[in-house]
């Protein structure tokens, strides 16, 4: 059966204020610190925190304040729905890391537990298109240390505040379909789902389906209240 295809229809052009937006949007983001009550995200710094963060994240045991983990499966744990990893080496890493940071279209940022000011996970805004006044946020891990503390709902709440701030329409989250962790989290923060996109990729010689969800700027006031609600519930 043939597709129906409707009749010719336009949408309405924005406001000048909304497409004036585009014009200060940089392809590759700005630094900027972003400060919460559980976390710091700071542009992420080779030299400073590929170390730290290897250490936590390679299935080693590991302490950070009062949390300790035992040995564990990096690959189950931080790295399988991710684009590499895990890592062997403190080096392997870096070179991983540098990717995102020199990313031409994008901002690495480390995310840094603020009751010990150490070094937790990392979190990108990636896929700039200022054009388009969207952008994504990916490339998101964890140690196991801070999974399941309100790390990565606070640090999404920071960049989703930062990005929209900025003016853009629409934040988008992506994720392999397999992974059930990352589209509970995406759902829970407030995120709508779209659809999943077959066979997007081909990831360690595997399939990729992967889920899209987004948040538009009509949307996040209410995503930004609900947000606030479930950071200020008890622990």
């Amino acid at each position: 059966m043939s597709e129906q295809v409707p009749a010719a229809a336009t949408s309405p052009v924005l406001p000048a204020a909304v497409l004036a937006r585009r014009q200060h949007l940089p392809l590759k983001f700005a630094p900027v610190t972003l400060s919460g009550t559980l976390v710091n995200l700071v542009p992420l710094d080779i030299d400073r925190d590929a170390a730290v963060l290897h250490a936590r994240s390679n299935g080693q045991p590991a302490t950070l304040g009062t949390r300790t983990v035992a040995a564990y499966d990096a690959d189950a744990v931080v790295w399988r729905y991710l684009f590499s990893g895990p890592f062997a080496t403190v080096g392997e890493l870096a070179t991983y890391l540098r990717g995102q940071v020199d990313a031409p279209n994008g901002l690495c940022l480390c995310v840094f537990d603020r009751a010990t000011g150490s070094q937790v996970g990392v979190v990108n805004f990636m896929n700039n298109v200022p054009e388009h006044l969207k952008v994504e946020l990916g490339g998101i891990w964890y140690s196991p240390l801070a999974q399941r503390t309100g790390a990565n709902a606070e640090a999404t709440y920071l960049m989703l505040r930062h990005a929209f701030a900025l003016g853009y329409r629409r934040v988008e989250w992506k994720c392999d379909a397999l992974n059930a962790r990352s589209r509970h989290a995406a759902l829970r923060m407030g995120f709508t789902f779209e659809g999943i996109q077959d066979a997007h990729f081909i990831i360690k010689d595997r399939n990729r389906d992967t889920a899209w969800f987004r948040i538009l700027d009509s949307e996040w006031p209410a995503v930004r209240a609900h947000l606030e609600r479930l950071l200020s519930a008890p622990a």
